[in-house]
């Protein structure tokens, strides 16, 4: 559930997933709403990262009431994130899936609307905390040297770049990340895990030394 950069800053096309054939949708107010909620995006997260699931496989992976996720399940889908998979699963157990689009959010599409200001607040706030959370999963999961030696956790503090400069470096950034994406037909390479590449770049106020 990708954040893009604002067209209004950016003079390159917004990121995208590099999969061409995947379509995608810009959220508005309506579909904001339906989505900013710490355990719908919680849900959500699930879905996208490790596929179908139903009610009850949520809640004991995720430690809340049946009842609850399944409310919150049939919100996703009445906003058009989620679907049921058809042909699978009983009348009392459904099974759910990620719809296959990409939603893409523009903040600027939100400014002058008072109205949608804590549905965005509260967007942020949970993605960066999904985000949070994968890196502490990874950091205490028991690897081999293999994959400790391939995985990083890296940052880079030396630049001053200009608006267009920063929304250039993540095009660029994004154009590596999509020659390593293989197609989804193809068979995984030996040995393959799914992997999670997190770009976080964004300015920050200048301070004095004192």
């Amino acid at each position: 559930m990708p954040h893009r950069p604002d067209p209004t800053t950016a003079p390159n096309p917004p990121i995208t997933t590099p999969t061409s054939s995947t379509p995608s949708r810009r959220l508005d107010a309506r579909s904001l709403r339906g989505l900013a909620h710490p355990l719908r995006m919680r849900i959500f997260e699930v879905l996208t990262l490790d596929g179908p699931a139903t009610a009850t496989h949520l809640a004991a992976r995720l430690g809340e009431n049946t009842g609850t996720v399944s409310w919150h399940l049939r919100h996703l889908a009445e906003h058009g994130f989620i679907e049921e998979e058809t042909g699978r699963g009983t009348k009392r157990e459904r099974w759910w899936r990620r719809v296959a689009a990409e939603n893409d959010l523009y903040t600027a599409d939100f400014r002058g609307d008072p109205d949608s200001r804590g549905p965005l607040s509260v967007y942020l706030h949970e993605l960066v905390q999904l985000y949070f959370h994968r890196v502490t999963d990874y950091v205490n999961g028991d690897w081999d040297d293999t994959w400790r030696r391939a995985g990083t956790l890296a940052d880079w503090h030396n630049l001053r770049l200009s608006p267009e400069q920063l929304a250039a470096l993540n095009a660029e950034l994004a154009e590596v990340v999509a020659r390593h994406t293989p197609p989804p037909e193809a068979a995984p390479a030996p040995g393959a895990l799914p992997v999670v590449v997190q770009l976080q770049s964004f300015p920050r106020e200048e301070r004095g030394a004192g």
